[in-house]
């Protein structure tokens, strides 16, 4: 059985960062590409950030490049998101996801593309 477990979330000041992570278990964590998707109040799940099984490659939405930081530690089952110069729009439900096949990527911006999902962590960002 696969569970993902986020953890980190929080309340924060604009300017602000947060660590969130999302740990594993269930399947081989390595071979699997890993995303960060948000949710906010009436508003449907959108992309993050996503990162290949290997890390070797890694992928951003506009409104968070230069701010956000996507990586894994495959010894750990385990990926991150470092967050910083966080906004008052950033304020969501942050949920992350495990891939649907191996060693594959294609539309790592869709969440149908995503097999696995946790049961989200909440950040808020005061302004």
């Amino acid at each position: 059985q696969v569970q993902l477990v986020e953890s980190g979330g929080g309340l924060v000041q604009a300017g602000g960062s947060l660590r969130l992570s999302c740990a594993a278990s269930g399947r081989t964590f390595s071979t699997y590409t890993m995303g960060w998707f948000r949710q906010a109040p009436g508003k449907e799940r959108e992309f993050v950030s996503a990162i290949t099984w290997g890390g070797d490659d890694t992928y951003y939405a506009s409104s968070v490049k230069g701010r956000f930081t996507i990586s894994r530690d495959n010894a750990k089952n385990t990926v991150y998101l470092q967050m910083n110069r966080l906004k008052p729009e950033d304020t969501a439900i942050y949920y992350c996801g495990s891939y649907r096949i191996p060693y594959y990527i294609a539309h790592y911006y869709a969440p149908s593309d995503y097999e696995y999902w946790g049961q989200g962590t909440q950040v808020t960002v005061s302004s």
